[in-house]
Parts: C-alpha cells; structure tokens; sequence
C-alpha cells in the first residue's frame, strides 16, 4: 500500500472513531442547535437513554468534542458547549444530512 493510501485509511479512521456510533452525530447536532441544558439534549434525541448520554457527554468532554460548564447556581445550572474543534465538524454533518436525504429518495424513489 502506498504511504497517501496508508495515510488516507488513518484519516478515515481517525473520523469514524470520532463519530463514534449511534449517538455521537445527533448530540453534536443537538448542541450546535442551541440545546445546551442534558434534560434539552435528551429530549432532542428520541430513543437516547440518559445513562447513555451522561457517558457521551463524559466522552465528549474528554475528547475535546464539548464543554461541561458548571453555574453554582441553587440549583446548580450545567450546560455543554460546543468546543470549537467540535464545531469544525458542522460542514461534514450539513454534508451529511444532504447525502442521506439524497439518498432517501433515490431508495424509496420519492
């Protein structure tokens, strides 16, 4: 395998684990959307667990995907933003959602 090619299969991979899987894309998408708060995040996502997304988030955070800010607040307010690493990402999911809606119709041919 050529080194460009050896390269290019790293890239590619370096992105599918920073998709990650299931979840990862919708909660990005749901705090670049302006939903900032977890009960927010959670209701924006149909079927995501809270367990589920409390880890996400852990991940996120620790990837530099997102930013866990702490109000000491009565209650104590918690909301994520979105790192700007993160939102480097944005322009591949916008891309994202046309291929899949392009790809909708050529399925189901509507």
């Amino acid at each position: 395998m050529e080194r460009n090619q050896e390269e290019e299969l790293r890239a590619l991979r370096d992105t599918l684990y920073f998709i990650g899987g299931k979840w990862r894309i919708p909660i990005i998408n749901s705090i670049c959307n302006g939903n900032r708060r977890f009960r927010e995040i959670e209701r924006s996502i149909p079927g995501i667990t809270t367990r589920m997304l409390s880890k996400e988030l852990k991940d996120m955070e620790m990837n530099k995907l997102v930013k866990r800010i702490v109000y000491p607040d009565t209650p104590v307010l918690v909301q994520y933003e979105p790192t700007e690493y993160c939102r480097s990402f944005g322009n591949i999911i916008r891309e994202m959602v046309i291929w899949g809606r392009a790809h909708r119709k050529v399925i189901t041919g509507m």
